[in-house]
């Protein structure tokens, strides 16, 4: 039986895991941390005994009632979280035993689920994390980390580029500042307060500006001394989105794959005619050659040192607090749950 490749503690629970339930739509509060029961993987399914658990904002979303994608709201009560990482403890029928006690990671889809210490998922849905990766890396790389790759493949940046990232301090954007870079584009980074800027410029932005600041599209366009932006990848929306695409130049391309400054469980983001093109979905499946292939390039990205994903960490039980901080902007990178 294969062992975990690092030293890290994975504990395996008894018949009783903690998780995170919600009963009721609304705020952050009503997520509740308490006993349930451990799930049993069914046929073609695996049980991961959870090290690390994505929280995303359509995780957030969904708690508050917004359906988001989806065609429904979840029925309650429900565990949320949708991308988890540790170590196979337990197998359906039919599944290969050489999964058992492998370090793995698996985005869950639209299933929910994650936010516990017991997990299960069909066992096509696995990837082996590669031996240098942490779980808390591969859970950002196997959701986040594929989509600012699916992101990136529409306008891929190169010397000659100007990139701006607004949000350049989130998950995605860090990856995007990172990817824009080693392609040797020169990469603007947008991100709200001294802090988070001084993040996104140890990132390797060639300018972080804060977007808090009235006069930054005017220190930008003065760094880049009348040369236009190229591309923008705006997961933003709203204001800042607008004076970003407001630097392209002719024949720039402004990809929209969110819209977080218009709130939880908006459906609309700032675009323009010509310029806007929306990369979420299957057009972006289609450009990369499958969600597995994607997920996987993601993770030997991280793998090999390319991209480095940032992580805020809380506790499981502190979920309610990880919700009220993404929705608040107190995190940068990606957030992670950790039983």
């Amino acid at each position: 039986m294969a062992l975990p490749q690092q030293s890290e503690t994975v504990v395996f629970p008894g018949v009783a895991m903690h998780a995170v339930r919600l009963y009721a739509f609304g705020p952050a509060e009503n997520l509740l941390y308490e006993r349930a029961e451990d799930p049993v993987p069914g046929p073609g399914q695996v049980r991961i005994a959870v090290a690390a658990a994505g929280v995303h904002l359509l995780d957030a979303a969904l708690r508050a009632g917004h359906r988001g994608p989806l065609p429904e709201r979840p029925a309650l009560p429900t565990v949320p979280g949708r991308e988890v990482a540790g170590v196979v403890d337990a197998l359906g029928d039919g599944v290969d035993g050489l999964w058992l006690g492998r370090r793995v990671v698996a985005h869950l889809g639209f299933a929910p689920g994650g936010y516990a210490e017991l997990a299960v998922t069909d066992a096509d849905r696995v990837h082996e994390i590669p031996g240098n990766l942490d779980f808390a890396a591969a859970v950002a790389m196997i959701g986040t980390g594929r989509t600012a790759l699916g992101v990136a493949g529409f306008a891929e940046p190169g010397p000659d580029d100007v990139v701006v990232v607004p949000a350049a301090a989130g998950g995605i954007g860090t990856l995007l500042v990172q990817h824009a870079r080693n392609a040797g584009a020169t990469v603007i980074g947008l991100a709200g307060g001294a802090g988070k800027t001084a993040r996104v410029r140890a990132n390797g932005a060639d300018l972080a500006a804060d977007y808090t600041d009235t006069a930054w599209p005017a220190k930008v366009r003065a760094h880049l001394a009348g040369r236009p932006a190229t591309i923008v990848y705006d997961g933003v929306g709203g204001e800042a989105a607008r004076q970003a695409v407001a630097l392209l130049g002719p024949g720039g391309r402004h990809l929209v794959f969110g819209w977080s400054a218009e709130g939880v469980g908006a459906g609309a983001g700032y675009a323009v005619e010509g310029l806007s093109e929306s990369v979420l979905g299957p057009k972006m499946l289609r450009r990369a050659g499958g969600l597995r292939a994607l997920e996987r390039r993601a993770l030997a990205e991280a793998a090999h040192g390319r991209l480095r994903p940032a992580v805020t960490r809380f506790p499981l039980a502190k979920a309610a607090e990880a919700h009220r901080a993404l929705e608040n902007r107190g995190t940068t990178g990606k957030v992670v749950l950790e039983p």
